[in-house]
């Protein structure tokens, strides 16, 4: 039986653009995504710190070292600009694989968006 584990979290995020109309999901700094061990196009459950909504979506990258944040399309409707959110990736562990399994990889981001 295959189980479900958080395998990574960004938490002190803040949504740095909030918009409606545009193709796309959750973009994140493309260093943050690395830091993380995160992947462009990966599925996240993105936690609204601000206002309790939880949504699920995917990551676009953007600019390396820009700080940004974007809740893009239909998201939108659950983040403005200034919200802080958590970003948490799951994967698939077998039995053996979760016994193993340390816990998530976990970047809590300085203000700005920034590593720590």
């Amino acid at each position: 039986m295959m189980r479900e584990f958080c395998s990574a979290k960004i938490t002190g995020a803040v949504v740095t653009r909030s918009e409606l109309h545009y193709t796309g999901s959750c973009g994140v700094d493309t260093l943050l995504l690395e830091a993380a061990g995160l992947l462009p196009w990966e599925k996240v459950l993105v936690a609204n710190v601000s206002t309790g909504a939880r949504i699920e979506t995917y990551l676009i990258p953007e600019p390396a070292g820009s700080g940004v944040i974007g809740i893009y399309g239909s998201a939108a409707r659950h983040a403005s600009v200034g919200d802080e959110i958590i970003l948490m990736a799951f994967g698939l562990l077998t039995a053996d694989e979760a016994r193993a399994f340390k816990g998530p990889k976990v970047l809590k981001l300085k203000p700005g968006n920034k590593l720590p």
